[in-house]
């Protein structure tokens, strides 16, 4: 016969979540998984009405009470719990009898939960890998007809050139044959079909302030950029002009995002240990979030932001986040979002490698 002792050893060291609820169907205790989805101690949970972890599922607490009754066991997929911290997960959780002793009916309920989390962004990286295939072919498309202008640009500003008598004057046409130049090549690098990444060992902070600074030039007065670097970040192995384009798209909808009110921007970089890009487990990740305060993504665009064409803004091209995500996914990351109104977080996850 195992011992009480020996059995909440096992249970801790399960790794799906338990919660035994006692014939009132409180909580007489939980194993660590299910403190650490709950957010919570086991010393917290006891005595915590059932009803409590699932405020949103009506008639909950009458259908578990059918199990003291019969003994059956049943299901329920994909529905909300709410942990202590008042954060809301999906989850399925399977109801069971818990007999003690013998006795001629349950002593209790078993709930034994598990978190649909993992499975809903495995999912959501598919669908944004697939809007990234979508974008990059429509970009390629789109390729040559900004190709043909930006030639005709260029061609326009030599003949110019040659009809300006100041020097001064020619060093503005120089400049929009450079930014002409640097526009043709930029295109070539992201949509080509055989390009490679350009690696070098890149500075993560040295790229968000190059990109601050260009963008702070740009925007309102109004707006404020605020800082929030961890310092300990190692070098990352990247193609530093990619990465440059893909943050000031990132920045620049940020700032467009405020609508012209202006609001605050923070920039946000953290490591992350032990984290999973599709099917990849990287030993460490750079983890930068670009967060503004602005009233948020239309939830009728929420599911399509990363595909060309789709913006929240009548003046917008579309095309700034789904060049953003395949950049970023040529390095091996990710990006990702959250919004609400007053807190839009996009988050970038950028894997780091050793140099070969």
């Amino acid at each position: 016969m195992i011992k009480a002792q020996d059995a909440e050893s096992l249970l801790n060291q399960l790794a799906t979540a338990v919660v035994v609820l006692d014939g009132a169907l409180k909580v007489r205790g939980a194993n660590l998984a299910a403190e650490a989805l709950i957010a919570t101690s086991a010393t917290q949970l006891r005595g915590m009405p059932l009803e409590r972890l699932f405020p949103w599922h009506e008639g909950i607490r009458e259908e578990a009470a059918k199990i003291l009754q019969d003994g059956r066991s049943f299901t329920e997929r994909d529905i909300m719990l709410l942990r202590w911290s008042e954060e809301v997960v999906q989850v399925d959780c399977m109801f069971s009898a818990w007999w003690q002793g013998g006795g001629a009916a349950p002593a209790g309920v078993v709930l034994e939960l598990s978190s649909n989390e993992r499975q809903q962004r495995i999912q959501a990286e598919e669908n944004r890998q697939l809007q990234n295939q979508i974008s990059t072919a429509l970009m390629r498309g789109l390729a040559h007809e900004v190709k043909n202008p930006l030639g005709g640009i260029r061609g326009a500003a030599q003949l110019l050139e040659r009809e300006l008598p100041d020097p001064r004057q020619r060093e503005y046409t120089q400049i929009i044959i450079g930014e002409v130049d640097r526009l043709r090549k930029l295109v070539d690098r992201m949509l080509g079909p055989r390009t490679q990444l350009q690696p070098t060992l890149c500075n993560i902070h040295e790229i968000l302030e190059h990109v601050r600074q260009v963008v702070e030039i740009e925007a309102s007065p109004k707006v404020h950029i605020k800082r929030d670097y961890d310092p300990s970040l190692p070098p990352l192995l990247a193609d530093r002009d990619l990465l440059v384009q893909a943050y000031l798209n990132l920045l620049r909808n940020a700032v467009q995002a405020l609508n012209g009110q202006g609001g605050n921007i923070t920039l946000r970089t953290r490591a992350q240990r032990q984290y999973t890009i599709g099917t990849e487990l990287h030993r460490l990740v750079i983890k930068t979030e670009i967060i503004d305060d602005g009233p948020g993504i239309p939830s009728e665009i929420a599911d399509s932001v990363f595909f060309p064409m789709v913006s929240g803004r009548a003046e917008g091209s579309g095309l700034g986040l789904p060049i953003a995500q395949s950049l970023v996914q040529r390095h091996g990351g990710l990006i990702e979002f959250s919004s609400v109104p007053g807190n839009t977080v996009f988050t970038v996850w950028l894997p780091v490698r050793n140099p070969v």
